[in-house]
């Protein structure tokens, strides 16, 4: 193989792995930002959780209302 068809393909291979790269941290960023919502949504669940606290331990379930009334 001449050097110069070796370079021409040691050019496209490199131009192929940028490219590659790119995808791959914008596939990253994506997955964190989505990570960082599901954190934001299991943060207010949480919170909204202990606004409602604790069940009474004493409570049986023939006490409770049904939820249509």
């Amino acid at each position: 193989m001449d050097p110069a068809a070796r370079l021409d393909d040691l050019e496209t291979k490199l131009t192929l792995a940028e490219d590659l790269l790119d995808t791959l941290n914008m596939t990253v960023f994506r997955q964190q930002e989505q990570i960082q919502a599901l954190q934001r949504q299991l943060n207010e669940l949480a919170r909204q959780l202990a606004g409602m606290g604790a069940p009474d331990a004493n409570a049986r379930p023939i006490d409770e209302v049904p939820p249509h009334y």
